[in-house]
């Protein structure tokens, strides 16, 4: 069924907004992906803060028109999906790799973070991106470990020194007697 123009412009106008806020964007191919595929990765999507869409390659390419995707337009060819992490920016290349593995119909042709534009072979790169969790438990234990390295210095010199005093009355004792 053919859009109107006005739909159009609404579909725009939504995408455009999503690739505002958007950390990454990863599009790939979906041909020969069923329905029940396509909504389980929908559901997934959901769950983990992506946002899936399939749409019009024009119509994608007009949405990420000033956004930091911009630079994506000319690989935008074919039928695509696009997976915008929201909230995550390893979370599409997550979503993506995870059901590329049950249908090698699923290939990843764009991925695109920070304003840099790869071809869809970096996927793991972003897919092995930390969660948003596990970047502040690995911030934790960094900004943690330099009192951690003091604790144990001031330990390891108030034990040597605590055992310097425990040996003076020992020697003390041998020297009178």
């Amino acid at each position: 069924m053919a859009l109107k123009l006005s739909q159009k412009q609404e579909v725009v106008a939504e995408l455009a907004d999503v690739a505002g806020k958007a950390h990454s964007l990863v599009a790939a191919e979906y041909a020969g992906v069923t329905v029940s595929q396509m909504t389980a990765m929908r559901k997934k999507a959901r769950e983990t803060g992506v946002y899936l869409k399939v749409v019009k390659n024009t119509l994608a390419t007009r949405a990420v028109a000033g956004t930091e995707f911009e630079g994506t337009r000319d690989a935008l060819v074919g039928p695509l999906l696009y997976a915008f992490s929201m909230e995550d920016p390893g979370a599409a290349g997550r979503l993506i790799k995870e059901f590329a593995k049950g249908n090698d119909k699923l290939q990843a042709k764009v991925v695109s973070i920070g304003g840099k534009h790869l071809d869809g072979s970096h996927l793991d790169v972003l897919a092995s991106l930390p969660t948003r969790e596990q970047a502040l438990a690995m911030l934790a234990r960094v900004l943690a470990e330099p009192a951690a390295m003091f604790a144990r210095a001031v330990k390891a010199i108030a034990d040597k020194q605590g055992g310097g005093e425990e040996a003076a009355p020992a020697e003390a004792a041998a020297e009178t007697a």
